[in-house]
């Protein structure tokens, strides 16, 4: 609402017709007792039972999950131990198949051997008999070479040692050495012949002693020493017939050897004659050839003369022998199958320690198939004992009583086990895989779970913020008891298409008072702003209002444009309504003052200039709900009506209550209200006595804080001092803070400039921000004025799509503080040059500059309302004709454009240029014409220049071509200001004709481009310097004024020949006529500025009619204003 019309508005209208409803005051009181009032339901959570549902819901999910990993780890660690069982299983069940085959075939292996030795003793003894000629021991195996090669491979171990054993008697030692003489030299040829002879035929007779014998002494190397003639009773275990025919470790063959010297060898021959049967045995010895500790069994079985039935009971004439090595044997059951990381442990039923395993043999099977004798006392994994498999693999089966005392046949078991290696391979990530895919799923299952939790829990939430928004408002809008009571009347009438009988809600207050607030001059300065600038002034005193009313329990009414209405006694009633209110008003005031000249500095000139009018009035009111379409809590009666009067008759930051409201005043307050020395005229009321409500005694101070002055009040309140009534000099002179007008100005020109700053160096390709060097910077030619650097057309900067990209990334762009002080510190330093003029000051350039920036703004909304800035699309502002011609595609050129208006009346005298050159100052020496407009470029450019603005120059250009645009840019905005010149004035009609008019052609050229746009900033400039007359009828007269008191001003001085009093009237309706009208029409013809062209031209339209009507009288109140000001 506007308060600058004593009448219109709707918070100012006549009073409504007043519903005269049956009082329900008591029935409100005891609704509302104990409830919160719709200030405190804006801080309110989520009802009670949404709280208490969350919680179950949210323990209820809390149980879930935990009943979800609980389900997780109990199913994963089963998976887990099921699958490594099965890998147990399949790795025991492997084991036992695999050492039951080796068994088995070990087994095999082992009755061959024996197969062997008895296939031997036939063929020896069938080898004798067959032979008439012969007898034992005088025979040999005919062709043994040929039959020793089948038998080795019929053992199918590597190196066995086959041979027969001649018992030799004493008496047929030397028969025996006659015999072996002539049968050696055959037997060692057909070993050669065959390739089983280790040296030649020659070499090993030599090597071979051809008498029975025996060793001695070792110690010596006499041959005669070593070897012994065999003699004695004993008969002589000599090798005739042998396979492999080996050298002993002296060189010797093995040869006429006797065995009988042999200690293994004499007891298993005492075995195998006393039991004749086979015997074994189990041996552990170094082999001589390595070094390294073998296991080996010999295996003896006797030969008879022949091969009857019973010819074992007749004399033992030779023996049956074969040796294998256990090594040997267990690698050759690696041929038949590939067994590794097992250990075999070789048992023998002979022990011969105190320990139950002393003479068990263990070998281990590695992992490549290498078979390895672990050293005694070692043995396998006691922990794989229950996997243990196990085979006799020779068990002869002899009689023990047979057998002579202290000797003994072992019986051999083969015992297999796993080892850990072996297990560790069917180890997989078998287990492992299945435990993680049971996570997996479980995990997936889950989080669909969550998800879908999740978007049901947004889901709530958002219809859960909602009602709470819609909780909210209505709260804002209704008190909280008839809010309750709205509820349940619509549930009752929910399905019903009409009101139906539902008894209206309303009810009968008799003691409130009701306050309403108008900010004076908010229209006027509303019509030079931008729509969020109105609407970010209107919700930062709101909202601060809204903050006192919840503090003073007061209720907000409604908002009506710029009005505020608010009343203390309802909906709780409140015996001190009338304090409350004028506490509240005082405190609104106040906030008012501070809030306004904090926001000058964003919302520009003038803002700090708005006051706050409040007028109070105390009575009985109808409230309720109107309901409807838009359904809203009214409040209806003749102290609506009244207190709406009282705020417009009241003054500008002042409070004004009426008789009621007065007497109903205690305390403090009683002191602070002063009687009004006039009374004021009330439609419908006639003349009524009105009091203002002062600020209490205080001294005035603009360095005084807002938070100070509030304490200040409320102290003021609480005294209750004497019964003296003040007089109207006492009103409280509220604060605004420490910082001036001009550095209010000043802060908002540097956020203005500052974000146009951003802009530049943001749509620059390079980051470089490095002023040019002094020397760098282009001198102006000697003699040479502004004037002469005027040029019709300025070359604009074309910009591409990654440029466009750039700028619109403007916010992360940071100028520095560096560069943003000095920026403050140069327009700190420019408002300090502006003159102390009532019209060409710094505030008036400051009024320019906000106009600029608006149709800056506009040419841009221009744009993007066009589609012409979509956020997807990189385009070239500069080839957009029609619209902004290349201006906003130029952060330099806008910037250029703002920086002009803030300079361009710098150091300005007050008097006219033409006054100038009759005063023939020194500046109208210099300069000729235009002499206030080359004379502010001067001096601006000047002090731009210097040292301490590097940083400062650095953001507005970094190449000498940028220096250029922008100081040519200058040049002709700051010029364009000057709308005497006739020559200009020519030169900008003759362009604008080319450019605009509708002969002109449709070129679409950049030089084309290029000068539309500068006819636009050269209007822009001129449009913004005289914006008050194309703004709201008040700004204009407010400006008019003060441009009326510098020229009269000028001409009590002496410094004009004409007193401007005389034509006043008549000059600015011809200025609006031949000027202020075209102009307008010409923004609006160039159509680049939107709604404002439209705008600017109404406004100019009414404000000459206006001018028209009112203008003579307003010069005149302007001359008594003047004299009255100055005799004072």
């Amino acid at each position: 609402m506007t308060s600058d019309s004593s009448s219109s508005g709707s918070c100012k209208d006549d009073t409504r017709s007043s519903a005269h409803s049956t009082s329900r005051v008591s029935e409100y009181e005891l609704s509302s007792r104990g409830e919160d009032d719709s200030r405190q339901t804006k801080d309110m959570g989520l009802p009670d039972v949404a709280i208490r549902e969350q919680k179950a819901v949210g323990i209820l999910k809390g149980l879930v999950c935990f009943m979800l990993i609980v389900t997780v780890a109990a199913v994963g660690t089963g998976v887990y131990l099921f699958a490594e069982k099965d890998e147990q299983n399949i790795f025991e069940s492997t084991f036992r198949g695999t050492s039951s085959e080796l068994l088995t075939v070990a087994l095999e292996r082992a009755d061959r051997v024996f197969e062997v030795v008895d296939n031997l003793a036939i063929t020896a003894t069938s080898a004798a008999a067959a032979n008439q000629n012969t007898s034992w021991p005088f025979t040999i195996i005919p062709d043994w070479a040929a039959k020793a090669e089948n038998l080795e491979k019929l053992v199918g171990i590597d190196d066995p040692i086959i041979t027969v054993i001649h018992v030799v008697e004493d008496a047929q030692r030397e028969k025996w050495t006659e015999f072996m003489g002539a049968q050696l030299p055959l037997l060692f040829a057909d070993a050669e012949k065959r390739g089983n002879l280790e040296k030649s035929t020659q070499e090993m007779l030599e090597r071979t002693m051809p008498f029975p014998h025996y060793y001695g002494n070792l110690t010596t190397d006499k041959i005669e020493e070593i070897v012994v003639p065999a003699s004695g009773e004993r008969p002589s275990l000599i090798a005739a017939e042998m396979t492999p025919y080996e050298l002993n470790p002296i060189g010797l063959t093995y040869i006429n050897y006797d065995l009988q010297r042999q200690d293994e060898m004499r007891n298993l021959f005492s075995i195998v004659n006393a039991t004749r049967r086979p015997a074994i045995s189990l041996v552990e010895i170094v082999d001589p050839s390595g070094g390294d500790v073998v296991v080996e069994s010999q295996i003896m079985q006797p030969i008879y003369e022949t091969n009857e039935p019973n010819a074992n009971e007749g004399k033992v004439v030779g023996i049956s022998f074969v040796m294998i090595r256990w090594t040997q044997f267990i690698e050759s059951l690696l041929l038949i199958n590939d067994y590794s990381d097992i250990y075999l442990v070789l048992e023998s039923s002979c022990r011969s320690g105190t320990e139950a395993d002393a003479n068990d043999m263990t070998f281990r099977i590695d992992g490549d198939g290498n078979v390895e004798k672990l050293p005694n006392g070692q043995t396998h994994d006691s922990g794989y004992n229950y996997l243990k498999q196990s085979r006799d693999l020779v068990d002869l089966g002899i009689d023990p009583s047979k057998i002579p005392d202290g000797l003994c046949v072992p019986k051999l078991t083969l015992n297999v086990y796993p080892s850990a290696e072996l297990e560790e391979r069917f180890q997989t990530s078998k287990s492992l895989f299945a435990t993680l895919a049971v996570v997996v799923i479980f995990v997936i299952t889950s989080l669909t779970f969550l998800l879908y939790d999740y978007c049901v829990g947004q889901r709530q939430r958002k219809v859960m913020e909602r009602i709470q928004a819609q909780e909210n408002i209505v709260s804002n809008v209704f008190p909280s008891a008839i809010r309750d009571r709205l509820y349940a009347q619509d549930r009752q009438t929910k399905n019903k298409d009409e009101i139906g009988g539902a008894a209206p809600l309303a009810d009968l207050f008799p003691s409130t008072t009701v306050i309403f607030a108008d900010i004076v001059g908010f229209t006027a300065w509303a019509s030079a702003r931008e729509p969020d600038q109105v609407f970010i002034l209107l919700e930062s005193l709101y909202s601060q209002f809204d903050k006192i009313a919840y503090q003073q329990n007061v209720f907000k009414v409604e908002t009506v444009g710029d009005c505020y209405v608010a009343v203390a006694g309802l909906p709780e009633p409140n015996e001190a309504h009338a304090v409350a209110a004028c506490k509240f008003a005082r405190h609104c005031v106040v906030k008012m003052n501070e809030m306004t000249a904090k926001l000058e500095v964003t919302l520009g000139p003038d803002t700090a200039d708005l006051q706050l009018r409040v007028g109070i009035h105390s009575g009985q009111v109808t409230a309720g709900v109107l309901r409807g379409e838009r359904s809203r809590f009214q409040l209806f009666g003749d102290t609506m009506n009244t207190a709406a009067r009282m705020e417009s008759s009241g003054e500008p930051n002042k409070i004004q209550l009426s008789q009621t409201t007065a007497d109903l005043l205690t305390g403090g307050l009683k002191q602070l209200i002063m009687p009004r020395s006039k009374k004021v005229a009330v439609k419908g009321k006639g003349e009524m006595q009105t009091y203002w409500l002062n600020f209490g005694k205080a001294k005035k101070s603009k360095s005084i804080g807002a938070g100070q002055t509030l304490r200040m009040l409320d102290e003021t309140v609480a005294t209750d001092s004497s019964n003296s009534i003040h007089t109207e000099d006492d009103s409280f002179d509220v604060g605004t803070g420490e910082m001036t007008k001009q550095d209010r100005l000043v802060e908002w020109n540097v956020e203005v400039l500052g974000t146009l700053l951003q802009q530049i160096i943001a749509s620059r390709s390079s980051k470089s921000r490095s002023p040019l060097a002094a020397n760098e910077l282009a001198e102006q030619p000697s003699g040479a004025t502004v004037l002469d650097e005027f040029i019709p057309i300025i070359p604009l900067k074309r910009f591409g799509a990654d440029d466009l990209a750039r700028r619109r990334d403007v916010d992360s762009v940071d100028i520095g503080d560096k560069a943003k002080n000095q920026l403050r510190s140069y327009l700190t330093n420019i408002a300090m040059m502006y003159q102390d003029n009532p019209f060409h000051n710094f505030e008036h350039a400051s009024h320019v500059t906000a106009s600029v920036k608006k149709l800056l703004k506009r040419i841009v909304k221009v744009d993007e309302g066009n589609g012409l800035l979509g956020a997807s699309e990189n385009v070239d502002l500069v080839d957009l004709a029609g619209h902004s011609y290349g201006i906003t595609s130029d952060p330099l050129t806008q910037f250029a454009v703002v920086f002009s208006a803030v300079i361009h009346d710098v150091d300005h005298p007050g008097v006219p240029n033409s006054q100038l050159v009759k005063e023939n100052t020194r500046n109208a020496q210099i300069y000729k014409k235009s002499i206030a407009e080359q004379n502010s470029v001067d001096l601006a450019w000047e002090m731009l220049m210097a040292k301490e603005y590097n940083e400062l120059r650095a953001c507005i250009y970094n190449t000498e071509e940028d220096r250029k645009r922008f100081r040519q840019l200058v040049v002709n905005t700051v010029l364009a200001t000057d709308i005497v010149d006739k020559e200009l004035q020519a030169l900008r009609k003759a362009r604008w004709e080319t450019a605009f008019s509708q002969s002109a052609t449709d070129e679409s050229s950049v030089e084309s481009d290029d000068r539309k746009a500068t006819i636009v900033i050269e209007h822009l400039i001129q449009a913004s310097d005289v914006s008050h007359t194309m703004q709201h009828w008040h700004i204009y007269k407010s400006w008019n004024e003060k441009f009326f008191m510098e020229c009269y001003g000028a001409f009590k001085a002496g410094r004009a020949d004409v007193d401007p009093s005389i034509n006043w009237y008549k000059g600015e309706v011809g200025f609006f006529e031949f000027y202020v009208i075209p102009l307008a029409k010409k923004l609006d013809n160039c159509g680049v500025f939107g709604v404002s062209s439209h705008e600017y031209l109404n406004y100019a339209t009414a404000n000459r009619d206006e001018w028209v009507r009112e203008g003579e009288s307003i010069v005149q109140q302007f001359l008594e204003k003047y004299e009255g000001s100055n005799s004072s």
